[in-house]
């Protein structure tokens, strides 16, 4: 008799889940950073490990029925700061928790590392990437001419982890 839907013997896909990075992990964390982000944007195997093996950097790898999804990297900065470095998931993959549940690990790490403030960039024309970064309480502050390339343009966006000190604007400048 089938139980919770599956029949006998069947084993159900095992859900998605995000770990710490391991060494053996960055052939394909590089591989999934060629293929979200165009050549001059995505980063080069040596610079992506760098961000990754800084010393006060933390990586998380989702994983969705065994095949790495996404990741994401993020570092410590000084006085209360925190900053994800970059956050990719695997084309076919997004619009599923996935982006979602490796921000919630990266806010998390921040959180408990007493940072007020975490902030990202995100490309100018990304406005799916704007859209997810605002629905998890992120707001554009500064728009950065000329970020990734000549003409092709950032925003930088900030969440606050706590309450927002006094007399801050949720404008963008």
């Amino acid at each position: 008799m089938p139980c919770f839907g599956l029949p006998l013997g069947a084993r159900a896909s095992p859900p998605m889940r995000v770990r710490p990075y391991r060494r053996s992990d960055l052939p394909k964390l590089h591989q999934i950073d060629q293929t979200c982000f165009p050549p001059g944007i995505s980063y080069s195997r040596d610079e992506l490990g760098r961000f990754i093996h800084m010393k006060n950097a933390r990586t998380w790898v989702a994983e969705e029925q065994g095949e790495i999804a996404g990741f994401v990297v993020a570092d410590l900065q000084p006085h209360g700061v925190a900053h994800i470095i970059t956050v990719d998931v695997v084309e076919g993959r997004r619009r599923i928790g996935i982006g979602g549940a490796l921000m919630e690990a990266a806010e998390s790490w921040a959180r408990r590392e007493r940072c007020r403030l975490l902030y990202l960039e995100t490309a100018e024309d990304n406005l799916a990437a704007q859209e997810f970064y605002e629905a998890r309480d992120y707001t554009k502050v500064e728009h950065i001419p000329d970020y990734y390339s000549p003409g092709q343009a950032a925003w930088v966006m900030v969440k606050w982890l706590g309450s927002a000190p006094e007399g801050w604007s949720r404008r963008a400048r």
